[in-house]
């Protein structure tokens, strides 16, 4: 069915997925909704993060800690095309992207102390509940003149 374009994010896109149905995953690459979708799940002594990536190789992600944020980046780049059997384009597509995430973990948390896996296009963190160290107030003393 076609929809007008104020209801999707390509209305081109749409033409050609009523036209031409080639798979179940028809959903626009811009469309930011699908993407690092993030499952957080809370233990006594930990948290263990879930990323969805379909599509995405390891060596597309990058993860880091930096003042207290872990911050998981993917990008990806993907072509695909598809041609009939005289060589004419029926559709031809490609997809560049990148993603960013944030969740703030706390101070006391190290690089070491996190632990991290991907399976299926699935990536997994497992973080430990740490408090933050206070930190030492360092005492300094104002010069009296007289």
């Amino acid at each position: 069915m076609l929809v007008p374009s104020i209801f999707s994010n390509n209305f081109v896109d749409d033409i050609f997925d009523d036209v031409f149905p080639f798979g179940a995953y028809n959903v626009p690459a811009a469309d930011n909704r699908v993407a690092m979708n993030t499952d957080v799940k809370e233990f006594d002594d930990r948290y263990e993060l879930e990323f969805e990536l379909p599509g995405f190789k390891k060596e597309d992600i990058q993860a880091e800690l930096k003042d207290g944020y872990l911050i998981v980046n993917a990008k990806h780049q993907d072509n695909k095309d598809e041609k009939g059997k005289d060589g004419k384009y029926i559709r031809k597509e490609r997809y560049y992207g990148s993603y960013q995430r944030s969740f703030y973990v706390g101070n006391g948390v190290t690089q070491d102390d996190i632990k991290g896996g991907f399976e299926n296009g699935i990536l997994t963190l497992t973080v430990p509940k740490k408090e933050a160290k206070p930190a030492v107030e360092e005492k300094k003393y104002i010069s009296i003149e007289g």
